[in-house]
């Protein structure tokens, strides 16, 4: 039985014919002799239901089929030809795509760094980047939509054994509040708002009302900030929801309450938002970058490294996702 489709030797035979229009020449250049490249011809034409070659006693020209196919051939073969240096690349790290998640907290400080290093290193990687709650890449990471996810420690319970995790970066929690409220809790009055960098403690917030992700999208960063306010003996007033930091911060500033932020929320500039350290001993956010260690392709191999090289000089103090 005839092939349905030509093979890619009958195509060079092709591309060859046609660039010397003399099939002895041809063959000559290809290194056979010239009762087989006619039949391979032949066959090809058989295969393709058309005539590619006009052939008399003296020339050899193409038909329009053919002088029309031509170009489409010398792509496919180009193409072809591609794709194992194509191929050694993928395997490489250096060419494909990486679907990454974040949490929003992420965005104003570690992700643009793994950005950057990631980028310079694999420039010809796609990126797919999506922000999201931990709790939404836990699923979306189980159900292989995306390769991995920076998201805020502990990992859930349920996927321990499932999925790796790699602690990033450790930082403090700082107080976000109006300036309004900065102003108002600032005995001082100093003009030149030195005040900003002192401590304050939440016994000072005490009445302000707290903006805050709700618990079920952010368990681990809901607990601790809870902690945060039992640790000083206080019990928060829950003002009003968020899913997205920029809505939280959006939030304070128009007065709506306070929030405890990571320490990197410092580069959202806001009007009117306020950023305090806080007193005494103060709890820290964990982010780290998860992933299913049993399928780990070549580009988030390389991700993950420039990721190990950020975490090099991390000491976790944490304990392992439970």
């Amino acid at each position: 039985m005839m092939p349905t489709v030509p093979d890619l030797r009958q195509l060079r035979y092709f591309v060859t014919v046609a660039e010397e229009k003399h099939f002895g020449r041809a063959a000559t250049r290809l290194s056979m002799t010239q009762p087989p490249l006619s039949q391979a011809i032949k066959a090809l034409e058989e295969t393709l239901g058309v005539e590619l070659f006009a052939r008399t006693k003296r020339s050899v020209e193409l038909t329009l089929v053919g002088a029309d196919l031509l170009p489409e051939v010398q792509r496919l073969l180009a193409a072809a030809e591609a794709l194992r240096p194509l191929a050694q690349s993928l395997a490489r790290g250096e060419t494909g795509v990486l679907s990454l998640a974040f949490v929003s907290t992420a965005d104003y400080g570690l992700l643009p760094l793994l950005l950057r290093d990631f980028g310079a290193r694999y420039p010809r990687v796609r990126l797919e980047l999506t922000e999201a709650t931990s709790d939404v890449q836990m699923d979306e990471l189980m159900a292989g939509r995306i390769d991995a996810g920076l998201v805020i420690a502990p990992l859930p319970s349920r996927h321990a054994g499932q999925l790796a995790w790699l602690p990033i970066a450790r930082e403090p929690l700082v107080i976000a509040m109006s300036a309004d409220t900065a102003a108002s809790v600032n005995s001082a009055g100093d003009p030149a708002m030195e005040w900003l960098d002192t401590p304050l403690s939440l016994r000072e917030l005490a009445d302000a009302p707290l903006v805050i992700f709700p618990r079920r999208l952010a368990p681990g960063f809901y607990d601790i900030i809870m902690d945060c306010y039992g640790v000083a003996g206080l019990t928060p007033r829950i003002g009003q929801e968020a899913i997205q930091m920029q809505t939280i911060v959006s939030l304070v500033s128009a007065g709506m309450g306070v929030a405890l932020v990571p320490q990197s929320l410092r580069n959202l500039r806001r009007t009117g938002v306020v950023y305090r350290p806080l007193a005494g001993s103060v709890p820290a956010i964990e982010t780290g970058l998860v992933w299913r260690p049993a399928q780990v392709s070549p580009v988030l191999a390389g991700f993950i490294e420039i990721v190990q090289a950020h975490a090099a000089t991390f000491e976790p103090q944490s304990a392992p996702p439970a």
